[in-house]
């Protein structure tokens, strides 16, 4: 399918590896320059060096962390009108919420929360003066059901989406959608990174936390995250303006609710 992007510009979030990197390529794929963005100077330029020759697309390297005004900054000096936002950070580590003092709840509420809002309140009215904008929030599974240890990358993820639920009401008749993916659990390091927490506090084999991991989902698989670029491409592509303010489960059925 043509996806209707050709000449598009966006702005990738976090997308030299795990499922940034998936959007960032699949944009890549559809004829969108795209600004590939990760904190480290070294990973960016690997990363957009090995996506141009995956997809012969137009990937820029900026080094920039979402977290500071000046990492902000940079994205958008680097990309001042982009077509497409996709918002993408790493969240808090698996942290019992016991553990979490003051500043490390101020830290998880501005990656997860604060940063993406400020983002989309520098480019949602140029997006709107053009008549075309795309602006995907990848969050989390745990917005709608739990999962101990990541309680503050689940609770800021919620906050961002009630934040903008209203906000992509207003400017839907202007071409403008605001949406949210919504992944379970896909092979990615974070994932990782959740199996090695679990398998320490536990004292067992992370090949066993994996397994169980994997044995509550009913596709009985972890996600590609080829699968999630894809979703993600069609939810910035032309042929998805009449859907906006909607939470996108990706996630192998492991969500059991009706709605």
């Amino acid at each position: 399918m043509d996806l209707g992007l050709t000449g598009r510009s966006a702005i990738v979030c976090g997308s030299t590896r795990g499922l940034g990197r998936a959007c960032a390529e699949e944009l890549l794929r559809a004829g969108v320059t795209v600004v590939v963005n990760g904190r480290s100077a070294d990973s960016v330029e690997t990363a957009a060096r090995e996506m141009r020759a995956a997809t012969g697309g137009e990937a820029i390297p900026l080094a920039a962390d979402l977290n500071t005004e000046g990492g902000r900054a940079a994205l958008l000096a680097a990309c001042p009108a982009p077509d497409i936002l996709v918002n993408n950070n790493g969240g808090p580590p698996f942290r019992d919420f016991r553990a979490l003092d003051r500043a490390a709840l101020e830290q998880g509420l501005a990656m997860n929360m604060l940063a993406p809002i400020q983002l989309i309140q520098a480019v949602l009215d140029g997006m709107a003066e053009r008549g075309f904008g795309r602006i995907v929030n990848i969050t989390s599974v745990t917005v709608k059901m739990p999962v101990a240890g990541l309680d503050l990358s689940s609770g800021a993820r919620a906050g961002l989406t009630a934040f903008l639920a209203g906000i992509a009401r207003t400017v839907a008749h202007r071409g403008v959608t605001i949406n949210q993916i919504l992944p379970g659990y896909f092979a990615t390091e974070r994932l990782r990174e959740g199996f090695r927490a679990s398998a320490r506090s536990t004292d067992q084999p992370i090949e066993t936390v994996e397994q169980a991991w994997t044995d509550q989902v009913p596709a009985a698989r972890l996600g590609d995250p080829v699968e999630f670029g894809k979703a993600c491409a069609f939810l910035c592509s032309a042929h998805s303006g009449y859907i906006t303010g909607q939470n996108l489960l990706i996630d192998g059925g492991l969500f059991r609710g009706t709605f």
